[in-house]
């Protein structure tokens, strides 16, 4: 179902993905990554290459990075190129990263309802991004990647998110740009809308079967009652 349609049931919970959905991230990711391969003696890799390694936590990110550039990446090895990572995307994080266009009027447009991120980034660095761009203030809560025992697609995030504020999964909506994210709403049974505009092809969006895609989150207050 596409983004004219209308949603039929009553939404409470916006549960949000954080890159690839509210904030674009792929330059400062890149430059981080790439900054640990040259640290390797390895070559960089396009910004392109690296946004289709993000979404699965930065050790897999590291991991897919060392693989693309090497041909191979040992345990030591992502262990030293994920430490040189960490200490450079610390403190670049937010050179350019941004929001959206139209995202902060989204937020701010579904600020009666309750929301909240749930991210395989580390949490304190989707803090730092929210904190930085403004945005925190939105969210009840932040759910990072080492905030759960699992990651997307696991359900654990949503569940964390559903039990704090005491929510059923049937009045929740997950926010996301990657199958990943659908298959976290599916596990856990709320509803999933894939945004267009991230990390993913409006393709690959589409075979994961969301309740809807949207090409523009302001879109999405009008969806939701």
């Amino acid at each position: 179902m596409r983004g004219q349609g209308r949603m039929r049931r009553l939404v409470d919970l916006l549960i949000f993905d954080l890159d690839g959905t509210l904030v674009d991230s792929r330059l400062d990711l890149a430059a981080s990554v790439n900054h640990a391969l040259r640290g390797m003696g390895l070559a960089p890799l396009s910004v392109e290459t690296v946004a289709g390694f993000v979404g699965d936590g930065v050790q897999v990110l590291l991991t897919r990075a060392l693989t693309a550039a090497r041909g191979v990446a040992d345990e030591a090895e992502v262990e030293t190129g994920l430490q040189v990572f960490r200490e450079h995307y610390a403190t670049h994080l937010l050179d350019a990263t941004r929001a959206y266009p139209g995202v902060p009027e989204a937020l701010q447009a579904l600020g009666h309802k309750a929301m909240a991120i749930a991210t395989n980034k580390p949490r304190a660095y989707a803090l730092a991004i929210l904190e930085g761009l403004g945005l925190h203030h939105h969210f009840r809560l932040v759910v990072g990647g080492d905030s759960t025992p699992h990651r997307k697609p696991h359900p654990a995030q949503a569940e964390a998110i559903l039990s704090a504020l005491g929510l059923s999964p049937a009045s929740a909506l997950v926010v996301g740009d990657s199958p990943q994210d659908v298959a976290m709403a599916r596990a856990v049974g709320c509803g999933a809308c894939a945004v267009t505009y991230g990390l993913r092809s409006r393709e690959e969006l589409a075979a994961a079967a969301p309740d809807f895609l949207l090409d523009d989150l302001r879109d999405l207050p009008p969806r939701i009652r």
